[in-house]
């Protein structure tokens, strides 16, 4: 099974509302096999199957399985330089998530802009949206293995977004939807009462259009996830297999 990187995994941890995986490994047409966890000592690549299972690689030095592998100079130093350039590219990596973050609340709060929300919804709505975005960024900061972004943890996020934050819109706007009617406005009343019940399904869309945004920050990372390919390249693990770390398509 085709994972994304580090870089891929830290964007999805607000990548289902945003932009989704495939799109973001057709960014830079990059793809692994392997989960990658940052050590302090060492850089770990782990994965269910095919062997090797663990490749670890510490200052030049490789082990996979846990036996140690025989390099030769040259193939030290480029793994050397791949384990260097790779924890170089983590911070860079989270940035574009902290990014994509603000990206996405800024784009909630010009949705929630265009309601007509009431003051009480409105500082509401601040303050949980707040707090989600503090909750995510401290998570992609201490995070230092793709194995916290696995499986459906991106979808989670989503879910806890939406739960938190629809019912308060669509709250409001039925509230809007009575006082129309009240006021005998029957045709605004029932425009509210449609765009309540479709929040859900109308605004996801909105949302994604503008996680667009995104995309150049992604780009500018790929001459560098490029290069870590090309780094691996010719280097042998255990029993003379290609390392394949990190896969580039053509």
């Amino acid at each position: 099974m085709r994972r994304s990187p580090l870089l891929f995994s830290l964007i999805l941890a607000f990548g289902s509302v945003g932009l989704h995986a495939q799109d973001l490994a057709t960014t830079c047409q990059a793809s692994s096999s392997y989960d990658l966890t940052l050590k302090a000592a060492s850089v770990m690549f782990d994965r269910p199957q095919p062997a090797p299972f663990h490749v670890e690689l510490q200052d030049g030095n490789l082990r996979t399985d846990g036996a140690p592998v025989h390099l030769n100079a040259e193939d030290q130093d480029r793994l050397a330089l791949f384990e260097r350039e790779l924890r170089a590219l983590a911070p860079r990596a989270k940035a574009v998530a902290q990014n994509g973050v603000d990206i996405l609340a800024q784009a909630v709060r010009e949705e929630a802009a265009g309601m007509g929300l009431g003051a009480d919804t409105q500082a509401e709505l601040n303050q949980r949206l707040a707090s989600r975005v503090a909750e995510l960024k401290q998570r992609i900061a201490t995070s230092n293995s793709t194995h916290d972004w696995q499986g459906d943890m991106a979808d989670q996020y989503a879910s806890q977004i939406a739960s938190d934050l629809l019912p308060l819109l669509a709250g409001d706007l039925g509230q809007q939807a009575v006082q129309a009617a009240l006021s005998g406005d029957l045709q605004a009343a029932a425009s509210l009462r449609d765009r309540a019940s479709d929040l859900a399904t109308q605004l996801r869309p909105r949302l994604e259009r503008r996680m667009q945004a995104l995309r150049p920050q992604i780009q500018a990372l790929c001459p560098s996830i490029r290069h870590l390919a090309e780094l691996q390249q010719g280097v042998r693990g255990g029993k003379g297999q290609p390392l394949n770390l990190l896969q580039i398509a053509q």
